[in-house]
This record gives C-alpha cells, structure tokens and sequence, in this order.
C-alpha cells in the first residue's frame, strides 16, 4: 500500500466516526427543535417511528467503521474476531445483577477503548448493547440511544492519553473516568425520551416547545436531580470499583493480546 494509502483510509475512518457521532447527537437533540411534539404522563410514543431506522444507519456505520479500520491496519482479522467475542461477553455483562442502576457493561468499553483505541472502543459499546437486546434485554426505541451512549464511552476512553508508566495511577483515572461516564450515560439516556413527557401537577421539571434554552437547562437539572441522580450514583460508584478492582489484570491481558495480533491505533 502506498504512503497516501494509509492517510486517506485514516481520514475515512475519522470521517465515519464523526458521521456516527453527529448522527448520534441529532437523534438525542431534535425533539427540542420542533414546534409541537406530542407528549405524554409516559415516554411511550417517544422516537417509535424513527429508532428502527435510525438502529440501521447505526449497524450500517459500526460495519463502514470496521472496513475502514481494517484499511487502516489498526485493525485485522484476529482483532475483529476478538471484538466479536469481547462483545458477546459484555452483552452478557450487562445481565450481572447489582444495585440501584449499576451496571458492568461499562468496564470492558473503557479499558478496551482506551487500549484498542476509539474505533474499537466505540464498536465494542455499541455493538454489545445490540446482542445484549438480541439476546433478551429487549428491542424497543430506546435500542440505538442506548448503543450509541456506550459506543461514545469507548469512544472518547480512546481520546485518554497513554498513563501506562504511572502503573496503578492508570487504573486510578481509569476508574474516575469510569465514574464520570457513569453520570453522563445517565444524563444521556433521559434525554432521549424526556421531550415527550409531561405531567402538568410537575412542569417545572419537564420541557414545553418554545420555553428557551436557559428554561429548558432549569427543568432538565430538575428532573434529573429528583429522578435520576441517585440511580446513576449506583452506576458510576459501580463503573469506578469495577474498573479498580479488575482494571489492572485486565489491562495486561488487553496488551497481551494486542502484541500477540500486532495492531496500531493510531
């Protein structure tokens, strides 16, 4: 392959992952951009005409990622093999039983991320999540919101900086930034269906078309602060003792097999 090769497919790949990621962020953002919108006391109409197809364009883009990564040479057949196999085991990570919303389908996105890059890291989170709903955690309009939060937890865990010298400190931050994804998944995860909600005996805590960005900020922290904060601590206290707990041996097991296949993520 020539030297311009390699650059070109780079820039491809760079061009997908951004493609996915503003698809992504539209998809969550603009119910707030519509004039009228129908709302609820439930989120039961939230996004049942457009999550099907926006789940494709997902598949579709997770599977343009993996064919451009491959040009890349950051990716090869062993390597996607084992993201096959890495998903599988995180969608069955996600049944793990624990309290209030914890949830240890985010550990294995964070260290396989933040090793394997963000390509890797944000098919592992997205993907597993679709064979986790496959597989009876459910289908439903909440399916690609949900893929695309955890694909952008190993996504941007693949942003971090390389603190492989500071040995245990690595998996220290590791798990702070486990624990700060923790809040903003939950965060995330209302958005998608607040607009369409709305209980009039509470509207200071809900959107209304037209209220202003500064009125929507106001109603969205209440609503948060009174239905989700708790929740979301479980989870992130959670993604922090995982990622400590665990992060360290797998961590070498990660870079074990990284040198065995041999790949860039650069």
């Amino acid at each position: 392959m020539t030297p311009q090769a390699p650059r070109a497919t780079r820039l491809l790949n760079g061009l997908v992952m951004l493609l996915a990621s503003l698809i992504g962020l539209a998809a969550f953002v603009y119910p707030f951009f519509l004039s009228s919108i129908e709302q609820g006391p439930t989120n039961a109409t939230a996004h049942a005409q457009d999550a099907p197809l926006l789940t494709i364009v997902l598949i579709v883009l997770c599977l343009g990622a993996a064919l451009t990564t491959l040009g890349t040479g950051a990716m090869n057949s062993k390597i996607v093999a084992m993201l096959g196999i890495l998903s599988a085991v995180n969608a069955v990570l996600r049944a793990v039983p624990g309290p209030a919303g914890f949830a240890a389908v985010f550990m294995l996105p964070v260290l396989c991320g933040y090793v394997y890059g963000p390509t890797f890291g944000f098919l592992l989170g997205a993907l597993s999540l679709l064979v986790s709903a496959i597989i009876g955690a459910g289908i439903g309009p909440w399916l690609p919101y949900q893929m695309f939060a955890v694909g952008w937890v190993g996504l941007t865990s693949g942003w971090l900086p390389n603190m492989r010298r500071w040995r245990w400190g690595e998996v220290a931050v590791l798990g702070a930034w486990g624990l700060l994804w923790g809040f903003i998944f939950g965060a995330l995860m209302n958005i998608w269906f607040w607009p369409y909600v709305f209980q009039a005996q509470q509207a200071e805590a809900y959107w209304q078309p037209g209220i202003g960005l500064i009125e929507t900020l106001k109603r969205y922290a209440a609503f948060y602060t009174v239905t989700s904060f708790w929740w979301d601590l479980g989870r992130a206290a959670g993604n922090a003792l995982l990622i400590w707990a665990f992060g360290a041996p797998l961590l070498r097991l990660l870079r074990r097999f990284q040198k065995r296949f041999y790949f860039s993520t650069e």
